[in-house]
């Protein structure tokens, strides 16, 4: 391609809107343009990495037998209401109307559809385990878009979704997919980790995130390196910190006039915040609840809400915690609160002489202990890991890393075949339901993801395998022009997939855009051409330079991309 032709604009300024590296680089190199929040273009030059990455895909999931196919992006609701979605899957569902009055959705995922569409043909045993993938535009209601292109709105997704007679034979899917994505990360030059993670909207038994590490990631880890474990923030599991022998002390009341926040009460009253209950009012569909746990701690409303099996879980508002309750947020406690589901952390069940609201305004209670003053409702892991906390399998210290979510795997069991009622007959005639998975990747993120991990500061810096050509042609002076020309041609020819640079602009301007979008290797036609005869390659990442002549270009290129990351 020439790139006096090739629709593509880069910028030396750093735009303002960018929010990440990769955000700023993809706008700098005219990869992409926002047309709205959370929904972008993507420019040829995007559009040929996304397409590598693709490619990476298909091969890899042929490799598996997982076979290729192109579902609707718009869904029946009556689909989702059957499986339950409809009400839980919250606000980023896009539902529309259509002329007809028939309800639907953009989908943003598809277990619904497909497990309806394998019910709809298979029927016995025999045809079993099949896969199913598709590479598809997604659309999420996202609240807020950021990082670019990393949470949009409209991305595009690699989803599979595995259909099995047996929890064995779904456990061995699951696993051969699990290696397949290592594959994909690894061909794409992402140093990925995985981590145990929440199931989400998705729902399921287990699933897995694979991690690319970036300290400018959304996604928070935990990891231990003693023994390996490793999971998402949001699933994490530590160790309880310990307690001393403190003797049970009389309880009173003290007051704190003005003191709402745990920041305030703590620094009134001299304790420290792990000795103060953080008491939080929240919204179910099971009605109004406390939360309860340790000041120094956030509250993990994923794990909440699976203590509490709701679908909803929305903090209260100021206004009716004060109408229902009769309490000023800032000044409630689980001391005399009658009517009320009391869910408390793990980690306050074995304190001593807290610090609580006493359900009186400018009031707090001193030395609360649980059980003689307050019995909880439900007792579970509802809190967040935080710095110094020790793993739960063996106590080491654990870390806290940043990254990007780029895989995500899920073992469904039997929860969407039984919810819409798909089954098969299997050996002896009886009709079983599916156990299924299901597995995605974010490819339209993975650039992204790529750009955080391969960059420098003159640009970006693609391996080999997703990068959009392998080399570009820049011809330094006018005289090495039509020796350049030839070249390229000539590597076109033997299959090469080159720009060759033709713009009539300073050699400074070819060698600065070549470095910002990132081409593995720039093959220079210049004044070592004229005086040795010679051509230069230098390569992008290590920034070396081999020199060759111009009937050995074609050969060296290619021994050049097979060794090079």
């Amino acid at each position: 391609m020439r790139l006096s032709q090739y629709f593509m604009s880069t910028s030396k300024q750093t735009p303002r809107e960018g929010q990440s590296v990769s955000h700023k680089l993809m706008l700098r190199a005219g990869l992409v343009r926002q047309l709205a929040a959370g929904i972008y273009s993507y420019l040829p030059l995007g559009y040929r990495v996304l397409a590598r990455i693709s490619t990476i895909i298909e091969e890899e999931m042929d490799g598996i037998g997982a076979q290729q196919v192109l579902l609707p992006s718009v869904q029946p609701a009556s689909l989702w209401k059957r499986s339950g979605r409809w009400e839980s899957y919250g606000e980023e569902l896009l539902r529309f109307r259509d002329r007809k009055k028939g309800e639907f959705v953009i989908g943003p995922t598809h277990e619904e559809v497909v497990t309806q569409l394998v019910g709809a043909e298979i029927n016995s045993y025999k045809r079993l385990p099949v896969t199913l993938y598709q590479i598809q535009t997604k659309f999420r209601d996202e609240l807020r878009s950021r990082g670019g292109v990393i949470r949009t709105r409209e991305f595009l997704m690699k989803d599979a979704y595995s259909f099995c007679r047996s929890e064995e034979e779904e456990n061995g899917n699951y696993q051969q997919m699990r290696g397949a994505y290592g594959k994909i990360f690894s061909r794409c030059g992402l140093d990925c980790k995985v981590v145990e993670a929440d199931t989400g909207p998705i729902g399921g038994k287990r699933s897995e995130e694979f991690i690319a590490i970036s300290p400018s990631g959304e996604d928070k880890l935990i990891e231990c390196s003693t023994c390996g474990y490793a999971a998402n923030l949001e699933r994490a599991v530590f160790k309880i910190e310990k307690e001393g022998n403190n003797s049970v002390k009389e309880m009173r009341q003290v007051p704190t006039p003005g003191t709402r926040s745990v920041e305030e009460v703590s620094r009134f009253l001299g304790s420290h915040p792990r000795d103060v209950l953080k008491s939080l009012f929240y919204q179910t569909e099971k009605g109004l609840i406390m939360a309860l746990i340790r000041g120094n701690r956030p509250i993990n409303e994923s794990k909440l809400k699976s203590v509490l099996k709701v679908g909803t879980l929305q903090l209260a508002s100021h206004d009716l915690v004060k109408e229902k309750v009769g309490v000023e947020v800032g000044f409630a406690g689980p001391v005399g609160l009658d009517g009320y589901q009391v869910i408390a952390d793990g980690g306050v069940m074995r304190g001593r002489n807290f610090v609580a609201g006493a359900n009186k305004k400018d009031t707090h209670l001193v030395n609360v202990n649980p059980d003689r003053d307050f019995q909880a409702t439900k007792v579970g892991d509802i809190g967040y890991p935080i710095m110094g906390d020790g793993c739960a399998n063996c106590g080491h210290v654990l870390s806290f890393r940043r990254g990007i979510e780029v895989g995500h795997l899920f073992y469904l069991g039997e929860s969407y075949s039984r919810s819409l009622d798909v089954t098969f007959l299997d050996e002896v005639g009886k009709e079983r339901y599916f156990v299924t998975g299901c597995y995605g990747i974010g490819v339209s993120r993975l650039p992204a993801a790529v750009i955080e991990q391969n960059h420098d500061e003159a640009g970006i810096i693609w391996p080999k395998e997703i990068a959009p050509f392998h080399a570009v042609i820049i011809p330094t002076t006018e005289r090495t022009f039509a020796p350049s020309r030839e070249l390229y041609y000539h590597l076109k020819e033997a299959g090469a997939q080159v720009l060759w640079d033709d713009r009539n602009v300073s050699a400074g301007v070819k060698f600065n855009d070549a470095d910002l979008i990132g081409i593995p290797f720039k093959i220079i036609v210049g004044d070592t051409f004229l005086e040795e005869g010679k051509i230069e390659i230098k390569l992008r990442r290590e920034g070396t330079i081999k020199k060759m002549t111009k009937n050995k270009v074609s050969q060296g290129l290619k021994e050049l991309l097979e060794d090079a990351r």
